[in-house]
């Protein structure tokens, strides 16, 4: 997902996808500590979208203060 699709979203759906990214990752942790993760960048790739999904839903949060 790219930022400019991030930044269109509203609060509600952003939590939503940090969510089920949030899982995403969990998952990919336990595949790659039980060695059944083959694509290990994987792992790097959902790090970097939660990074982005929490700086754009923290930038929205301190836009309505």
């Amino acid at each position: 997902m790219k930022t400019k699709e991030i930044r269109e979203m509203d609060i509600s759906a952003l939590k939503e996808e940090l969510f089920q990214t949030g899982r995403e990752q969990f998952n990919l942790k336990l595949q790659h500590a039980t060695r059944q993760l083959t694509a290990t960048n994987r792992l790097k790739i959902v790090r970097r979208k939660t990074a982005r999904l929490l700086t754009i839903l923290h930038e929205k949060i301190g836009q309505k203060a």
